[in-house]
């Protein structure tokens, strides 16, 4: 196989090890001299004695201090800038629920660059430009929308920003447009899939679906797979965040291995999320990257706080770009119960793995008597008023979560359309326990 005819930019994608640590340390020192053009990583490096010509391997980059997302807030709106805020076309930015949002600036030069990497991620898994692509997230600040349009847009498919919800529509244009690829989260899809359905349309035969990318929410191999099954299609994992411009930050390849992160706009650290010491290839640590070719906003050592491994560096499909798993959770919203640490993906992948229920479930934490509990609530694919089968199916639901997560918790099966439905990310945990101070 020729795999340079598999790669949109090869002289990148192509590259070897040794010459893509040797194109790091370049861009690497570059970005951080221009950082000192950001008053916040002037003061930064001022406070720790740190010099630009200070970096002069990879592993000097941790010499360098970590950036957080508070650091963005305290810095709200433009205070993490390198460049005039005339050189700035466009900003993104978080819903910021809680205090300021994050905000993230791009030049049009970091729009282009964008664009090439979100392009380089769909051409990777088979898009070519007499394909039709179509966009089920929302736009605005939300980077997946503009981020994917742009980047299809780039390779040269014809696009269909669809937008978020509106089942019937999207199925129309699926129908209409002969949409073959389609963006969307995966909780959205399964939905997707079920108003399909209801009315009467058999996506492998009425469609010419064959490419799904999905992200913006965990989900497991069991629910990725259903997925595939469900619409005869292959679904590829996506991973971006606004803080990294937003999509096109890893992708899986043909090989659905793990994510391919792009070392050429990317420096990848996985480390402990206590002590902030870097983790054995292989061992799950919190996610740290670093951006080497932005110009409004470059992050240093930035904490995702998003949990991972690396799976190698090295790919059948020609790529050397380091290898990382699926998101496990955050190191933030991870659920503390009895003193037992557990992320909503590991009861998910036990649902997905009963045939007798849908997608939707919902993980609900609550204080009773002064001890903490779990009740899992999950919709029943079909109905079902055989009590003793139902039964028999909620024991072995809590024996099999109980080997996952080393709890028991109350599980209650319901009929479809009982639980709330979201368009967008789906919510998946609801904490309701009591806090004491």
């Amino acid at each position: 196989m020729d795999y340079k005819s598999e790669y949109l930019h090869p002289q990148f994608e192509a590259l070897s090890r040794e010459e893509l640590e040797k194109l790091q340390i370049e861009r690497l020192q570059a970005t951080v001299r221009h950082c000192m053009n950001s008053p916040f990583y002037k003061q930064r490096f001022e406070e720790c004695g740190l010099k630009p010509e200070d970096i002069k391997s990879l592993d000097d980059i941790r010499k360098i201090p970590f950036t957080t997302k508070q650091d963005l807030r305290d810095t709200y709106p433009f205070g993490m800038a390198s460049v005039p805020l005339t050189k700035c076309v466009r900003l993104h930015s978080s819903s910021g629920t809680t205090g300021n949002p994050t905000v993230i600036l791009h030049t049009q030069k970091d729009l282009d660059e964008w664009a090439n990497a979100v392009a380089r991620c769909l051409w990777m898994v088979g898009l070519r430009p007499d394909d039709v692509f179509q966009n089920s997230s929302g736009y605005g600040m939300f980077t997946g929308g503009l981020g994917f349009q742009y980047g299809a847009e780039r390779l040269g498919a014809l696009t269909v920003p669809a937008a978020a919800g509106n089942s019937l529509r999207q199925i129309k244009f699926i129908k209409d447009f002969g949409t073959t690829a389609i963006h969307a989260v995966p909780s959205y899809v399964t939905r997707l899939y079920e108003v399909m359905r209801e009315q009467g349309v058999d996506p492998r035969r009425d469609t010419k679906l064959k490419v799904l990318a999905i992200g913006a929410e965990p989900h497991s191999e069991e629910q990725r797979k259903r997925i595939e099954d469900m619409l005869g299609v292959k679904a590829y994992n996506s991973f971006g965040m606004s803080e990294m411009c937003g999509p096109g930050v890893g992708f899986e390849c043909k090989e659905q291995n793990g994510l391919h992160f792009w070392e050429d706009y990317y420096i990848v650290e996985i480390v402990d999320p206590e002590t902030l010491e870097p983790v054995p290839d292989g061992e799950i640590g919190e996610l740290v990257l670093t951006t080497l070719n932005r110009e409004a906003m470059p992050l240093l050592r930035y904490r995702t706080r998003d949990l991972t491994r690396v799976l190698g560096r090295t790919c059948p499909c020609g790529r050397n770009h380091i290898r990382l798993d699926r998101m496990k959770g955050r190191s933030d919203d991870m659920i503390v119960l009895r003193g037992v640490n557990i992320f909503p993906i590991q009861i998910e992948k036990i649902l997905m793995q009963f045939e007798e229920l849908a997608n939707n479930y919902l993980i609900t934490l609550t204080t009773d008597e002064d001890n903490d509990n779990m009740t899992v609530e999950v919709e029943l694919d079909k109905f079902d008023d055989d009590y003793g089968r139902l039964q028999k199916l909620e024991k072995e639901i809590r024996r099999r979560l109980k080997d996952e997560i080393l709890l028991t918790p109350f599980v209650r099966l319901v009929p479809k359309g009982s639980l709330p439905v979201s368009e967008g990310k789906a919510v998946r945990v609801v904490d309701k326990r009591t806090v004491y101070q």
